[in-house]
């Protein structure tokens, strides 16, 4: 009977426990949650990336790295909130690539065409100037800027997916902002209507 109480036991303990060993199917069930969530989360991690990096290419690779260290700490990741976790992994590996290269390797903004093309209108034209302009902030403030105004997160957000203070992401905004305005002028929604 206590081979039979130690094997409940067994049964019931947490599969994210590392000192148990994981069932195939509990395996097969965090594939499946994390694909899920990959697949929504993926085109907003890569806006992201491609705004910090200002290259497409560097993106992916920004985004798929984000991707692998989430999925290998999905446990913790998903016991809060993945998102958030994927965007700081994300920014983190961003922050490492510069400090391997010693220096920004973004687009240098004479390098960004200034023609857009006939189908895309003044969309394409707005975006590569703000792409430009974003290649001209300081890597905290461009991260900053990105994830306040262009992902939409709130200053707290903004400040635990970076693990700065609040009056940090204010300043650098701030900041961000004012070299955004003297570069492209009025900023989009800033009109006073």
């Amino acid at each position: 009977m206590g081979e039979l109480d130690g094997q409940a036991h067994a049964a019931e303990a947490p599969v994210d426990d590392p000192a148990v060993p994981l069932d195939p199917r509990a395996l097969g069930d965090r594939d499946a949650e994390f694909t899920a969530f990959a697949t929504t989360a993926q085109a907003e991690l890569g806006r992201m990336a491609w705004l910090l990096t200002g290259d497409v290419h560097l993106a992916a690779e920004l985004v798929q790295t984000a991707l692998v260290r989430t999925y290998t700490a999905w446990p913790r990741a998903r016991a809060g909130d993945p998102l958030a976790y994927a965007r700081r992994v994300l920014a983190n590996a961003r922050i490492d690539l510069w400090r391997r290269r010693r220096r920004e390797v973004l687009v240098a903004p004479d390098d960004v065409p200034h023609q857009a093309t006939a189908d895309a209108g003044a969309t394409v034209e707005h975006r590569d100037e703000l792409v430009r302009a974003l290649a001209e902030l300081s890597p905290q403030q461009r991260r900053v800027v990105v994830l306040r105004y262009l992902v939409g997160l709130s200053e707290r957000e903004v400040a635990d997916d970076l693990g700065v203070s609040a009056g940090t992401v204010k300043t650098q905004a701030s900041r961000g902002l004012h070299r955004l305005r003297a570069s492209l002028g009025e900023l989009p929604g800033e009109s006073g209507d």
